[in-house]
């Protein structure tokens, strides 16, 4: 049996954003958007029936949430950030490995678009218009896969942003979108999040969309074998998780009251996949 969360966190461990389940085999899982949105709590309570589980759910963007595994914090994570993964599974503090899904960016704008990138043909592309009219734009600045996606985006543009049309929130996704949507600023949203809370967002529209680049495939890792309490319940969320019934909740998530799915299933994600 997992050791209480509730004693854990009293051993430093991270605050508990929400818990799903009422079983009695606790694992942790670090998480932005899935959490943030929904997705997260179907799948751990679904899970939670099934395998006497209780999921305790911890908010944290990409970056954070590979640092909390990497520190032993937490049983698992689900992120976006292929090239950090990589690193993670190539020094042995991440396993289990499990392609579960996909959405995309979206940049998104005021509807004047100042800096015209509806015009552009790359993700690049629309930056550097960006940049060049030094038109109000919002960065999370938070080292999440969305921040480290942006930088990667400036850094094959030529560019490094900065100056007061730069502005950074060190915050989530649906806050740092309600920012762009008061500044009247450009901001790269994931899709989910735009098909979720576009209407907290009345000033902008989707602007830029379609490089495969801005495709981000989401992967779930565990710790290793004996590395933290829950670790082994943990590696049983994510085989639900990639089985085909943690799959059909994933493709089908927010159909009903989007509808559009917020994600698309592995199957999908694959071919994105570098």
């Amino acid at each position: 049996m997992a050791i209480s969360f509730s004693m854990a966190h009293a051993q430093n461990f991270p605050k508990i954003e929400a818990s799903y389940g009422s079983g009695t085999q606790e694992f942790s899982l670090a998480t932005g958007s899935p959490g943030e949105l929904g997705l997260l709590k179907l799948l751990g309570e679904e899970f939670g029936k099934k395998e006497n589980a209780r999921m305790n759910w911890v908010k944290a963007g990409s970056g954070a949430s590979l640092n909390l595994l990497k520190n032993k914090q937490v049983d698992m994570i689900m992120v976006h950030a292929p090239s950090a993964v990589n690193k993670a599974i190539s020094e042995g503090w991440a396993v289990n490995r499990t392609l579960i899904g996909s959405n995309e960016f979206y940049i998104v704008g005021p509807k004047s678009d100042p800096a015209k990138i509806r015009s552009a043909i790359s993700g690049s592309d629309a930056y550097k218009k960006i940049f060049e009219a030094k038109a109000n734009f919002i960065s999370r600045g938070d080292k999440s896969g969305t921040h480290v996606k942006e930088m990667d985006i400036w850094g094959s543009a030529g560019l490094v942003p900065g100056g007061s049309w730069y502005i950074v929130t060190n915050d989530f996704m649906t806050a740092s979108l309600i920012r762009a949507n008061k500044e009247q600023a450009y901001f790269m949203t994931d899709s989910s999040t735009w098909v979720a809370e576009k209407t907290l967002a009345p000033n902008l529209e989707i602007l830029f969309r379609g490089d495969k680049f801005l495709v981000n495939t989401y992967d779930a890792l565990a710790a290793p074998e004996g590395a933290t309490s829950g670790r082994n319940t943990a590696v049983n969320f994510i085989k639900f998780v990639a089985s085909e019934a943690g799959q059909k909740i994933i493709r089908e998530y927010g159909k009903s009251q989007y509808k559009e799915s917020l994600y698309n299933d592995a199957v999908y994600a694959k071919q994105y996949v570098y």
